[in-house]
């Protein structure tokens, strides 16, 4: 073969070479920067991860699960109603301000969607006390000021004590009971409940296909797994919050 032949392939490979250099050299630096800021690990598991979960309807009798009317008195005095969250993602939860167990941590948790939502008009919290007796609407304010509850449309709730227990156990299927050997001389869940801008019960689905309906409001993200081995489910809800909040 003539040497002009043999010097062109030979300048063509170089060319070649040069190009997987520069490529190979830049793909490296982009998979470092992507590392470096943390977003790699983000990335790879949104391409594998299976098919996102959606934040299904809880189905009772064949129907969608929803809120029941409700009429109670806010912290400041202010009645509230079910359709005051109408338009918005709320959190519910029923506990009392005594309560020496569950509920601190409950609240704990409930000021981490505070903050992780706190520029979002579209989110609020319903916080129904199990002990309205004790916890009249000044009571419920000293709380809200003792724990830095500041979200507008986050109201302790207080009223009649019988309309409550039945909101509990009938429209939310959540354990509500003054039992006078309980801590605190009330026996309470301590699950939360999701509910669309339309008042709907909303919740994903476990890994067998059942609908969580609840999520776990005793078990802080940084705490991960508690004593009985059960998992933080704080994570689960800030994702399907965030879910609701765009439909």
């Amino acid at each position: 073969m003539p040497t002009g032949a043999n010097n062109k392939k030979k300048y063509t490979y170089v060319w070649v070479s040069a190009i997987i250099l520069v490529f190979g050299t830049f793909a490296v630096y982009e998979i470092t920067k992507r590392v470096k800021g943390g977003t790699i690990v983000e990335n790879d598991r949104m391409s594998v991860a299976s098919v996102e979960q959606q934040v299904g309807f809880v189905i009772n009798e064949g129907k969608k699960r929803q809120v029941p009317e409700f009429s109670f008195m806010n912290q400041d005095s202010v009645l509230v109603t079910n359709k005051d969250y109408l338009g918005k993602v709320y959190v519910v939860e029923f506990f009392f301000t005594t309560c020496p167990t569950i509920c601190p941590i409950m609240t704990k948790n409930l000021l981490e969607l505070q903050k992780t939502f706190k520029d979002d008009a579209d989110f609020g919290v319903a916080s129904f006390t199990i002990n309205p007796r004790y916890d009249t609407p000044s009571v419920l304010k000293k709380y809200a000021e003792k724990y830095g509850i500041v979200d507008k449309d986050w109201h302790l709730l207080t009223g009649d004590q019988k309309e409550i227990y039945t909101l509990a156990q009938e429209g939310f299927y959540i354990v509500a009971n003054e039992v006078e050997d309980a801590p605190g001389g009330f026996e309470h869940s301590g699950m939360f409940a999701l509910v669309d801008k339309n008042g709907y019960i909303r919740s994903r689905q476990d890994k067998f296909g059942n609908p969580l309906i609840y999520y776990r409001g005793t078990i802080t993200e940084k705490e991960g797994v508690n004593a009985e081995g059960e998992a933080q489910q704080i994570t689960l809800l800030k994702e399907d919050i965030k879910k609701l909040l765009a439909e």
